[in-house]
């Protein structure tokens, strides 16, 4: 819903239907929106609501609000979708999730009967609370294994075998998916309008591998632009590896695990980075243009601290692309450049021959000094 009245519309047809109780539900990308605080005061993204009147009222609150939670930061995000939907009894309430254990290299599924909202706190303070359960990927989850898990749940009668059946569905659609992470937060035995138990799946989240997607382009077309961040966006069309943070000291490194030790390297010297930015290890000069374009984009960006190894990559490359964004974007934020590996040379005579007022530097923790003094100027 994206407006007060397809809210009331919505809330309308849920009573007539029957129904006493409706929930309306704040549509980020985030977590927390339950114990969330919006920025004119109004607390809560989601709310149980006891007539249609009450659920116009917080959609009215909540739409084009800001709400804040423990998973946006202090920015928050702005509320343009509502989720409304009959709210039955909740009886008891579970977590539940699969996902990969890259300590045994098995997919395994997690459950909790401390599920809802502080499952984190759970999983914090009384992880044995926490059960889980490794799956052979050959033969998937077997009925003995998701039957166990309902039982240790204390699930008992019915409610058992409907466990059971949903457990294999999350892990189906886990693996059949290519997900990260099929999550149900939470889980909740409801009443029905007999008196019967019955399982409900009250909140849910998916996470699929973005390598993955070229095989599911159904699951592409529901990604909504709206909800990620104008500059993640623009980097993705690139395929550039981008992650906005809250620092000054932009950065742009080949390889993932350079990136985050150059940010590593740049907070152990008192900085703090604004991006992760990895243009993976073929980068073309336009991909390199398009990075700085992207990363000039950012306002709070006082330095940008160029790290980069040639393995694969060419070091000349790089150092071409850097000219060429240097004078296409007309840069005047100092620039700090460390290149080291496959022709190294060369992409420091390119360097030099551009009459362009670089920093160079010799190592990573030489480049990060560098950087943050740069920024502090």
């Amino acid at each position: 819903m994206k407006t007060p009245e397809e809210a009331t519309t919505t809330a309308e047809a849920i009573w007539s239907a029957g129904h006493t109780r409706a929930v309306v539900k704040s549509q980020i990308h985030a977590g927390g929106r339950g114990k969330g605080t919006f920025k004119d005061g109004f607390q809560g993204g989601v709310h149980l609501c006891d007539s249609v009147e009450d659920v116009t009222a917080k959609a009215e609150a909540m739409l084009g609000n800001v709400l804040v939670t423990k998973q946006t930061g202090e920015d928050g995000r702005q509320v343009n979708t509502l989720l409304v939907s009959s709210a039955e009894k909740i009886t008891k309430e579970f977590y539940l999730a699969c996902l990969l254990d890259r300590g045994i290299g098995r997919p395994i599924l997690m459950a909790s009967a401390e599920g809802g909202m502080d499952i984190e706190e759970v999983a914090a303070k009384t992880p044995e609370k926490i059960i889980k359960v490794a799956i052979d990927p050959t033969i998937g989850l077997q009925d003995y294994q998701a039957r166990k898990v309902a039982i240790a749940l204390g699930l008992r009668g019915k409610l058992i075998g409907q466990a059971a059946r949903l457990f294999k569905g999350v892990y189906n659609t886990w693996f059949e998916c290519d997900a990260s992470l099929v999550e149900i937060n939470p889980l909740a035995v409801t009443l029905a309008p007999d008196g019967s138990e019955v399982l409900a799946a009250v909140d849910a989240k998916l996470s699929v591998d973005d390598n993955a997607l070229f095989r599911h382009p159904d699951i592409a077309e529901m990604r909504d632009l709206g909800e990620e961040d104008e500059l993640e966006v623009e980097a993705s069309k690139h395929d550039l590896n981008y992650i906005k943070l809250d620092g000054n000291i932009a950065c742009l490194v080949n390889g993932a695990g350079l990136a985050m030790s150059t940010m590593d390297t740049i907070k152990h010297h008192g900085g703090e980075p604004a991006n992760f930015l990895d243009v993976g290890g073929g980068a073309s000069r336009e991909q390199v243009r398009a990075a700085f374009e992207i990363i000039v984009s950012d306002p709070n960006v006082k330095a940008i601290l160029v790290n980069i190894f040639g393995g694969i990559m060419n070091c000349n490359t790089i150092a071409e692309g850097v000219v060429a964004a240097v004078k296409d974007t007309g840069l005047t934020l100092p620039l700090i450049v460390r290149l080291e590996g496959n022709n190294v040379e060369a992409g420091d005579k390119t360097l030099a021959d551009s009459g362009l007022a670089l920093i160079t530097a010799d190592t990573m923790a030489d480049a990060a000094k560098k950087a943050v003094a740069a920024a502090n100027n």
